[in-house]
């Protein structure tokens, strides 16, 4: 599938806005060019998947998108206003969150400290109240350090805490490595639920029969390019290819 098709899709889901633009994205670490020429779009109120093995460069896209990459060319596209050259700091305030696969969490504050930690840095952030309902486990751990939280409550934590700072956008690495089925199943709640009061999500995930169960369109990463990409919808007609692309 080109490309360029793959950029104009249309959503299958959502406001039918298109939120995100990314053109062109290209990333180095160093002088390891990671990203050639990556295209794809996010609409308002919908959850985009990228999908890839290891290595095919979906941290990377995520990374580059927020700022933190040190080089990277291209378009990005947020609400209209290109943010290739904005910092981290001012990518965040115009509403995106980025949780990383590590977590980040501080394992010498207790939950109540790490949840508090990040300022809020524009309007519409959750109150503590109505995360503890999306996260429930958390309330009962407050007073519980990082080290002590399960893999499980230390990736709820991780999503609990970029709630509060006021992002719209939200784009998760890879949150279900690592953890049980029945945590697994608690995270897709999670991300249905956010979904259904408003954000907009961007999910890097490997297990894509997870993925199946919450997202509505999927982009496939391969060497750091965009090489196909389809709707929730025809997920059952692509299997064979996405055994291929996967390797599973």
């Amino acid at each position: 599938m080109p490309e360029t098709a793959i950029a104009e899709a249309p959503a299958k889901a959502g406001t039918g806005e298109k939120i995100l633009q990314v053109r062109n994205l290209e990333a180095w670490y160093g002088e390891s060019h990671i990203l050639h020429g990556i295209n794809f779009d996010v609409n308002a109120g919908e959850v985009v998947t990228l999908l890839g093995r290891n290595g095919a460069g979906k941290t990377t896209t995520l990374k580059s998108i927020m700022g933190i990459i040190g080089k990277r060319t291209g378009s990005v596209q947020f609400n209209s206003q290109d943010i290739i050259r904005a910092t981290s700091d001012k990518i965040a305030r115009m509403g995106i969150a980025f949780c990383p696969e590590e977590r980040g969490i501080f394992s010498s504050l207790d939950v109540r400290e790490n949840l508090l930690l990040p300022p809020v840095v524009r309007a519409g952030g959750l109150p503590l109240e109505q995360i503890f309902d999306l996260f429930p486990n958390l309330k009962e751990r407050l007073n519980s350090q990082g080290t002590k939280l399960s893999g499980g409550e230390q990736q709820m934590l991780a999503i609990a805490r970029i709630l509060r700072t006021g992002a719209s956008f939200l784009m998760l690495d890879e949150p279900t490595e690592g953890l049980a089925p029945v945590i697994i199943q608690q995270i897709g709640h999670t991300i249905a639920r956010l979904k259904k009061e408003g954000f907009t999500i961007l999910l890097v995930e490997q297990n894509f029969r997870f993925a199946s169960t919450v997202a509505d369109r999927y982009y496939v990463v391969e060497h750091g390019k965009i090489i196909d990409g389809f709707s929730n919808s025809e997920l059952a007609a692509n299997m064979d290819k996405l055994h291929t692309y996967l390797g599973v």
